[in-house]
């Protein structure tokens, strides 16, 4: 399984101070040992419509330029940019979107190493692709738009997928995005993802039992697995050969939690998707995130990070520094 990280210190609207390149550098060395790692990032599509203090509030005005680090360490020691090009306009604008993917494409192509188009387009909460107008249609007519522009550039390396939030009972249903896909014929979509992302967040948003019983943050773990792979693919036309990807996976440590309960859940969580992996097909593993937004904030998407706003490593750093070098030692039980 390859591991990875994203970088930044932003989650949403909050972030509460500028990245630090050199503390960056340091600490995904430290956390890669020069094995092969996978860089999270993201860009947004806002179309026309959505105003200037939008676009500021998710620090996105300058995507375009640059990311959380300068190009050419996306593609030093190992690195691998998985690049996530999310669709949030408040007017529906696919053209637009397709216009936007071919400019990401000319501006990042060549630093790119998995593509994802639209973030969780199954998930209809504010600032997340699923509550933007028009998007199923973005993700339909994305993922092989992207695959052409790619080809034409001579970009056939770069894996094109897209991710969603599982199961849909932490959504509220996401029946009626399956029924779409599930309307889609495999040569006009299926055909051309080569992997789908998951965005796993068990215990952060929601009160989970706890560990050792049915409920807690294992088991909800292993059910978002099984059902994701078991039900929802199959409806897409998505075989089991079709890789899967979690895209994103994180805990907090901020009050009532500590930050040994956001060790421990980090645990839990990896435990069960490494005894997973071959069953389920899951090859790859990025946490969210390195670095908290706010590690002095009440919501759970400050405390995500696992080292503070400043730069201190919480004991989850070493956690998951041993996983991804192969030495911890986690107690990995399959889930039925």
């Amino acid at each position: 399984m390859k591991f990875g990280i994203y970088p930044g210190g932003r989650a949403g609207t909050l972030c509460s101070h500028p990245s630090d390149v050199a503390a960056i550098r340091r600490l995904v060395d430290d956390l890669s040992g020069g094995r092969p790692f996978v860089i999270r990032e993201y860009l947004h599509f806002f179309g026309d419509a959505t105003p200037p203090d939008v676009v500021t509030s998710l620090g996105a005005e300058h995507e375009l330029a640059h990311l959380t680090m300068p190009d050419e360490w996306y593609v030093e020691g190992n690195r691998e940019l998985d690049l996530v090009v999310s669709y949030i306009p408040q007017v529906a604008d696919v053209s637009g979107w397709l216009a936007f993917l071919d400019t990401v494409i000319d501006r990042y192509g060549h630093l790119t190493r998995y593509l994802q188009v639209t973030l969780e387009p199954n998930f209809p909460i504010p600032l997340i692709d699923g509550s933007a107008p028009g998007v199923l249609e973005a993700l339909a007519l994305g993922i092989p738009h992207a695959r052409a522009a790619l080809d034409r550039r001579g970009l056939r390396h770069v894996r094109i997928g897209f991710s969603v939030a599982e199961p849909p009972e932490w959504l509220g249903g996401d029946d009626q995005f399956w029924s779409y896909l599930s309307s889609v014929p495999y040569h006009d979509f299926a055909a051309h993802v080569d992997y789908v992302g998951l965005g796993l967040y068990p215990d952060a948003f929601s009160p989970v039992a706890p560990r050792g019983n049915p409920g807690d943050t294992a088991s909800l773990t292993a059910h978002a697995l099984h059902h994701l792979r078991g039900e929802s693919l199959p409806r897409a036309h998505i075989p089991p050969s079709t890789p899967l990807h979690i895209a994103e996976n994180g805990t907090p440590s901020g009050s009532p939690r500590t930050e040994q309960t956001q060790c421990d859940s980090l645990t839990d969580m990896l435990g069960v998707i490494l005894a997973e992996q071959e069953s389920l097909n899951i090859t790859h593993y990025e946490l969210f995130s390195l670095r908290d937004a706010d590690s002095g904030s009440t919501e759970p998407t400050g405390t995500l990070g696992i080292v503070t706003d400043t730069y201190r490593p919480k004991p989850a750093f070493a956690v998951y520094r041993d996983i991804v070098r192969g030495t911890g030692q986690l107690p990995v039980t399959r889930h039925p």
